[in-house]
């Protein structure tokens, strides 16, 4: 099976942390030339030290002159585009819908949803030009299931599923494949974060909420930013050269979400 990323161009937002940064040296461990983006500026700099073939732009996806920056630097450093990876997001608030301010649903759309598209409106082109390649979104089981106390976020990547199945059938006869992944449970101190708030929320422990998300998953276990990586690779390879407008769930078979 051929999962090379040999020569490929590849953007990676979000990349200085998780799932992201996992995705970055992945495509850069298969030959691509991986350029990244993140707000976190400490994180950026761990993140060089860690993969100093690696290039980066410090960039708030929800920022349209951000983004405008980040792609003359990917201009600069990579001469064009391949392969676009919508992975930047935040969790966004905890609560009932009622308790949520207005600011914090904004932010949340701003980042996860209207992120990816400033992003996405500029590397197409590029992407076109380059005679086709890949988007790959980062959607949720928040895109597919209800998740109470959760409704920014679960809202945003709902959103995302449209917007990937518009944007394949949009661009399918340029050779432009869009698809996004669902990641269910990632280990991790974003997991671990987004479990305390939940438990707080609903007012038992930390190890309470742990265990009944597990209970959700038919695996009982959480996935790897490893195995998300895994299936963006596989998406951009050739090996995914005729898979267009899916959302793929990597999520172990989450039930529902609690």
């Amino acid at each position: 099976m051929n999962v090379s990323a040999e020569g490929l161009r590849v953007l990676v937002t979000g990349a200085a942390t998780g799932i992201g940064r996992v995705t970055a040296g992945l495509f850069l461990e298969h030959g691509a030339r991986v350029h990244i983006c993140d707000v976190d500026e400490q994180a950026l700099a761990d993140c060089a030290r860690a993969l100093p073939a690696v290039t980066q732009s410090i960039a708030d996806v929800s920022k349209l002159a951000d983004v405008e920056r980040l792609f003359a630097d990917v201009r600069r450093e990579l001469g064009g585009l391949d392969v676009l990876v919508n992975n930047a997001g935040i969790a966004g608030p905890t609560g009932k819908v009622e308790d949520i301010a207005p600011e914090d649903w904004t932010r949340t759309i701003d980042v996860d949803l209207n992120g990816m598209f400033y992003c996405t409106r500029l590397a197409m082109p590029l992407i076109k030009t380059a005679g086709g390649g890949s988007v790959v979104n980062l959607s949720s089981s928040a895109g597919r299931l209800s998740h109470p106390l959760r409704s920014p976020y679960a809202a945003a990547k709902w959103a995302v599923v449209g917007f990937t199945k518009s944007l394949a059938a949009e661009a399918g006869a340029d050779g432009v494949r869009v698809n996004c992944i669902q990641p269910g449970f990632v280990a991790g101190e974003r997991m671990d974060k987004v479990i305390a708030a939940k438990a707080e929320a609903r007012g038992v422990s930390f190890e309470v909420q742990r265990d009944q998300f597990l209970q959700t998953v038919s695996l009982r276990s959480f996935v790897s930013a490893e195995e998300v990586a895994n299936v963006a690779l596989f998406l951009a390879s050739d090996a995914g050269k005729h898979i267009s407008g899916q959302a793929i769930p990597v999520c172990g078979d989450i039930q529902y979400l609690v």
